[in-house]
């Protein structure tokens, strides 16, 4: 057996640097330090340079911002004004603007975005107060607009400076992670690798697919290429600071070996295809009594909601409770953007600790900080945000004018949830993922919800959806680069929650909401014209979270004109109907007894696929047209309607028969395999949440070195079993760990000689 390489024994060999021989390392090192601070203060005096030119055109332009008296200047004195401000302002973003972030970190996140540019306004009006000719002014309404510029143009300058630069450029992210270490009470970080998860919310299997085949994701494209073609030149050098991982970098090929770094699999959900089970099971390992991402739970009179920070709260209880388990994250782990903590010690914008009083444990300093620390930031997202607006009403107005169908409203605050989600919700959680990756934080799981949100109201394979799976393509691709220079490596495992299913709504087919065909079935009044029901989606809790507002939907806790009215609630295709004032779960006999014509009105209706209900003779029924009812012991022989929903229809029936909480009658909509469409009982046109096509199918996008998921000709069912799968790569992944302290540290030796 051939001796395994230092990298692979845990041990570096140091690298002898140019210059340096066995007698002249110091001189070598001094000779690199000079060489580096030369470049170094090259870099500072482009960006003087490039922001004093942009102050002197500012100048020209805005009529409230002059550089000069009002007796007028020389050019001289102009320029040396314009100089002097350029400076002073850039010295006070670089050490005073860090500070003012870190007493603003329990500020909402969206109030501090505002912030940003008044404050960075402030900073101009105390550079140009201080400026030695006493010439600069600005009003200060103006300052901001100035402030915002010279920012992103002083960041721009700087940032390309350094990318040209891969040494400088490396060396800044080592001296960042090397903070971040400093700043934490862990351990040293370890040098076995670490995972990162990022969950793309409601993107399918074959959505994946259909990207990478058109060209609209090629970093995906070229983690799951086969052509060695194709594909970058494997392999890198050792970074200082880490041992390398033995076999393959993240989302690069496997060193010395060909074929694909990444595998893609696909697995099923639950009949409760949302976020909330998803999330739940993959981060906590439970998603039992889980029925939908709404329901009435009658011992507690309360409607539950996945996206209301009080019962994600509750939810992450009992699954804890169920599983005698912390979660995926609790060893050194970071949760960030997700609905659930996943037992995490880092954790920004998580849903679960919104409805807590905020503390030092659940400020969102990383995600915040890390983001908001450059003030260009700000400006950046502040752009993006204000066009991508833009972007939706001008596409939503197109789709209107050609009469576009299926469609539902877009107007409102809709613009501004969709602007958040793929906007602001990216830029902060991909910051936040950056600094895990620096600080490295063993396990990573964040939720990008840019797609699902768009998606619900564009459409599933809209051009709006495709445009932001180019974006997210783009993020992942600055994960990967990101990795080269993080202090341990990485594996990237990309997945989705769930999928969704296109289709027009419910009301928009046959004039009536799901509420109201239960109120005629029962008969009682049916309004004459069908109200919308409520739509919520991850973004719109996202949104509300940031603002530290809780997320309380008022149609789900007005209560019924009546105690005997049914409560009924809808979770995309998948609508729960609920009698409040029946303490248990009614039985198909005691429905038909109070109601005679309300099973057979749901079950009859083109525009219902199937029924479940308990039963007092069967334990449970599944209800189809034409008096169809097949108990849940025969669905095995006789799936009756459930068979066009797939194998893995009769399972998930029955999983969720079995819940506490499941509601006396559960409903799921038609489902035509032909074209995959659903019909939602919310104002949707993709959606998820039920039975029926891609919204069931969601994908997971693994390194070729870890294990397969499954073995071959096994499907992967269920967030739980996700969950163990992602369990057993952490595993996988922990070794024998020697700590960065155990070995020498070149760049630690640099930065002294420097």
């Amino acid at each position: 057996m051939p001796a395994r390489s230092p990298q692979r024994t845990g041990t570096r060999v140091p690298r002898r640097r140019a210059g340096e021989g066995r007698n002249g390392g110091s001189a070598g090192v001094r000779g690199v330090a000079w060489r580096r601070i030369a470049s170094q203060i090259g870099r500072s005096v482009a960006v003087w340079a490039v922001s004093t030119l942009t102050m002197l055109l500012l100048a020209l332009v805005l009529p409230d911002f002059r550089l000069q008296s009002a007796d007028g200047d020389s050019a001289t004195r102009i320029a040396l004004t314009a100089a002097c401000g350029a400076g002073a302002f850039g010295i006070l973003s670089a050490v005073v603007w860090p500070l003012l972030v870190r007493l603003l970190l329990l500020v909402p996140a969206l109030v501090l975005g505002l912030l940003v540019f008044f404050l960075n306004g402030s900073l101009l009006l105390v550079a140009l107060r201080f400026n030695p000719s006493a010439r600069g002014a600005a009003a200060p309404e103006t300052a901001v607009i100035v402030a915002a510029v010279m920012s992103a143009v002083a960041s721009a300058t700087g940032g390309a400076l350094a990318v040209r630069d891969d040494e400088a450029y490396r060396r800044r992210l080592h001296r960042l992670a090397t903070r971040r270490r400093r700043r934490r009470t862990d351990p040293p970080c370890p040098v076995t690798p670490g995972l990162v998860f990022l969950q793309l919310d409601g993107v399918g299997h074959d959505v994946l697919k259909e990207a990478v085949g058109a060209g609209l994701m090629p970093t995906v494209g070229r983690w799951l290429a086969a052509d060695d073609a194709a594909r970058p030149a494997a392999g890198r050098a050792p970074t200082a600071g880490r041992v390398p991982a033995p076999r393959a970098v993240p989302g690069r090929p496997l060193v010395g070996g060909p074929g694909p770094t990444h595998r893609l699999t696909p697995w099923h959900t639950d009949w409760s295809s949302q976020t909330g089970a998803s999330q739940l099971g993959i981060l906590h390992g439970s998603t039992f009594d889980v029925p939908a991402f709404r329901w009435y739970e009658k011992d507690r009179g309360e409607v539950m909601v996945c996206n209301r920070p009080t019962s994600a709260a509750e939810l992450q209880r009992r699954a804890v409770a169920h599983t005698g388990d912390g979660g995926l994250l609790t060893e050194d782990g970071a949760s960030r953007g997700n609905l659930f903590s996943g037992g995490a010690g880092e954790q920004a914008l998580v849903l679960s600790i919104a409805a807590r009083r905020r503390g030092r444990e659940n400020r969102s300093r990383a995600g915040y900080f890390a983001y908001f620390s450059d003030p260009a930031n700000a400006v950046r997202t502040a752009l993006s945000f204000t066009a991508e607006v833009v972007r939706e009403i001008a596409e939503s107005t197109r789709a209107r004018l050609r009469k576009q169908r299926p469609r539902v409203s877009r107007g409102g605050l809709y613009p501004l949830v969709r602007a958040f989600a793929t906007v602001v919700e990216r830029d902060v959680v991909v910051a936040a993922v950056m600094g895990d990756m620096l600080a490295g934080r063993t396990a990573v799981y964040a939720d990008l919800v840019a797609y699902d949100e768009v998606a619900h109201h564009s459409g599933p394979h809209s051009r709006d959806a495709e445009k932001v799976l180019k974006r997210l393509d783009r993020s992942l691709a600055l994960l990967e680069r990101v990795a080269d220079h993080a202090p341990r490596p990485y594996r990237i495992v990309v997945l989705s929650d769930h999928g969704q299913s296109p289709g027009e709504t419910f009301r928009s087919r046959y004039g009536l909401t799901l509420a109201d065909l239960v109120r005629a079935g029962c008969g009682l009044h049916v309004p004459r014209r069908a109200e919308r029901t409520h739509s919520g989606t991850e973004a719109r809790a996202a949104v509300r979270a940031a603002l530290h507002r809780p997320v309380e939907e008022k149609d789900e806790h007005r209560r019924p004109a009546r105690h005997s009215e049914p409560v009924v609630l809808a979770s995309g295709n998948l609508g729960l109907v609920s009698f409040p004032d029946v303490r248990h779960r009614m039985t198909k006999e005691e429905i038909d007894a109070r109601h005679p014509a309300l099973l057979t009105t749901l079950a009859n209706h083109p525009g219902i696929g199937f029924l479940l209900v308990a039963s007092a003779e069967h334990d449970g029924v599944v209800l189809g047209p034409h008096g169809t009812e097949i108990p849940l012991a025969r669905l095995d022989r006789d799936p009756g309607p459930l068979a066009r929903f797939g194998p893995g229809a009769v399972g998930a029936v029955r999983r969720t028969h079995a819940f506490p909480h499941t509601a006396d009658i559960m409903v799921n909509s038609a489902y035509d395999p032909a074209d995959g469409e659903v019909l939602a009982f919310e104002e949707q046109i993709g959606s998820h949440g039920g039975l029926g096509g891609a919204q069931s199918r969601p994908f997971l996008l693994s390194p070729v070195d870890l294990s397969a998921p499954v073995p071959d000709g096994e499907r992967l069912t269920g967030a739980e079993q996700v969950h163990h799968v992602l369990r057993r790569w952490l595993g996988e992944l922990s070794g024998p760990e020697v700590p960065l302290t155990a070995v020498p540290d070149e760049d630690a030796e640099d930065e002294r000689a420097a």
